[in-house]
């Protein structure tokens, strides 16, 4: 047994050890060098190109140009996000089962699973030569890129908890995986935009009545499957990286460790955990406000405003604003706190208004550089205050075994369940507006129905979501030399049974 327990608050270090792990800095074991926080980052990269493509261009992928109707796309969504969120309970529960290999016993499921997301994100955005079963075809693989997406990403976000004992430097590991997440959202909105950007041109549209379906030309296929063949090839590319430059080496004394509590149980101990459920509540609320944003902006653009020629210039405005701003984020949280923070993702609710209001493009384009940075803030927050959630359960459950891929896995899925209701809904309230597939001019319906998913829907949400937040009590972080011992336990007790 190597159950090694936390110093009591009364004990004194020694005094080299106060002086060797004095707050603020680090222990020179705990230290990550310059290399394994960008290939870690890297690792992070071709899920964010993929992600970032689909988030802005595959809601009108599915309507004008695979041309299913706006109840079937709303299927595809909500049964995707749906598939990703259970998907995570399950990746948890099989990673924690799973045995230490000589490359661990995380990265080998991060590894495995690159090939088989390439493959169905390929097939996701190719065009099947059927008409009638379209929707089950785009049901089919996002469904299974969503689930294979998220048993990709529960262990490598888990991995940060156990390359480091610091918590400055796990901060600082999220914040090079955020960074290098934002460049990939960014180079996969815009490579996958600027090569189909001449399918989107080829649709001529009249300034008239509502005009009926476009027949779709074979370049548009083409172009549409070029674009997915160059996000999938990102996966063996950057899956190489991180493979050479991070390595998850077994402790030791990992042989010697107990057993873990059940699955059902150790989930049982993460949901009755205060912290940790008014994180996860705040954001089912701010995450499903962002993925509603960039689901529609486009939507938005093209049939709600006169911004069609602007779509790509402000999916890059708003990309580069949150890769730029995310260094800046994590230097307010570390300087302010990341509670008060929490507060800058405010930002985007008087922007998203004002665009609703008077969408013309200099205001477009001001509300993309605030929306971005907002979204930047939203996205790192959670991941920078989830290992502190963990550590203060360790702190309150002192004989309890390393739970960090439920606490990730279930996050995850509550967020994406969140997500795939929203997503869902809002476009099943297309539907009811009457929108035309295919069609370059919508119904004034239509467009009302856009100005209040791309203004009011997301403005609501983040406000509550944020009320809960502030409401909520705050982790407490561990000192160094506990954050030290909390590592040690979490290696030595990491099964589950």
């Amino acid at each position: 047994m190597a159950a090694s327990t936390s110093p009591e608050p009364t004990t004194v270090p020694p005094v080299e050890t106060q002086r060797r792990e004095e707050p603020g800095s680090d222990s020179r074991a705990g230290r990550l060098s310059f290399c394994t926080k960008v290939c870690y980052g890297i690792g992070g990269v071709p899920n964010q190109v993929a992600s970032g493509a689909s988030a802005f261009y595959l809601q009108p992928f599915l309507l004008d140009v695979a041309q299913i109707p706006a109840a079937q796309a709303s299927l595809v969504l909500f049964a995707g996000k749906v598939s990703g969120a259970v998907a995570d309970p399950v990746a948890g529960f099989l990673i924690n089962r799973s045995r230490r290999t000589g490359s661990g016993r995380l990265m080998p499921w991060v590894m495995g699973c690159m090939p088989f997301i390439a493959l169905a994100y390929f097939f996701l955005w190719f065009l099947p030569p059927f008409i009638s079963l379209r929707g089950l075809w785009y049901t089919s693989f996002y469904c299974l890129f969503q689930a294979l997406s998220t048993f990709f990403q529960v262990p490598y976000t888990a991995l940060t908890m156990i390359l480091t004992p610091s918590p400055r430097e796990r901060d600082s590991a999220t914040t090079y995986r955020m960074t290098m997440e934002m460049i990939g959202t960014l180079v996969g909105a815009t490579v996958h935009g600027l090569i189909v950007s001449g399918a989107n041109k080829s649709q001529q549209c009249e300034d008239t009545v509502v005009s009926r379906p476009v027949t779709v030309s074979p370049d548009t296929t083409r172009l549409y499957t070029i674009a997915a063949a160059v996000v999938a090839v990102t996966y063996p590319v950057c899956g190489t990286l991180l493979g050479l430059g991070v390595k998850e080496k077994p402790d030791p004394s990992t042989a010697a460790s107990g057993h873990g509590v059940s699955f059902l149980a150790g989930l049982g101990l993460t949901a009755r955990h205060p912290p940790y459920l008014i994180l996860v509540f705040s954001f089912l609320f701010i995450s499903a406000a962002v993925q509603v944003e960039q689901n529609y902006l486009v939507l938005f653009c093209m049939h709600a405003s006169r911004l069609h020629d602007h779509v790509q210039s402000l999916v890059i405005t708003i990309l580069v604003a949150a890769m730029v701003s995310t260094p800046m984020w994590e230097w307010v949280l570390q300087r302010f706190g990341k509670k008060t923070s929490a507060l800058g993702i405010c930002v985007m609710v008087p922007f998203a208004i004002l665009l609703a209001t008077v969408p013309t493009a200099p205001v477009a384009y001001v509300v993309a550089i605030f929306s971005g940075m907002s979204i930047s803030l939203s996205l790192l927050l959670p991941w920078s205050m989830l290992p502190d959630v963990v550590d203060d359960f360790q702190l309150k459950h002192q004989h309890g075994p390393g739970l960090e891929t439920i606490f990730y896995s279930s996050y995850v899925f509550f967020t994406k369940l969140s997500g795939a209701f929203a997503l869902g809904i809002s476009t099943l309230s297309l539907e009811f507006a009457g929108y035309t597939v295919g069609a370059c001019k919508q119904a004034e319906e239509v467009v009302v129905t856009l100005k209040v998913l791309i203004g009011a829907v997301p403005t609501c949400m983040i406000i509550t979501g944020l009320c809960i937040l502030m409401v909520g009590p705050t982790p407490k972080v561990p000192r160094p030399d506990t954050s030290l011992q909390l590592s040690i336990r979490r290696r030595t007790s990491y099964s589950l049974t």
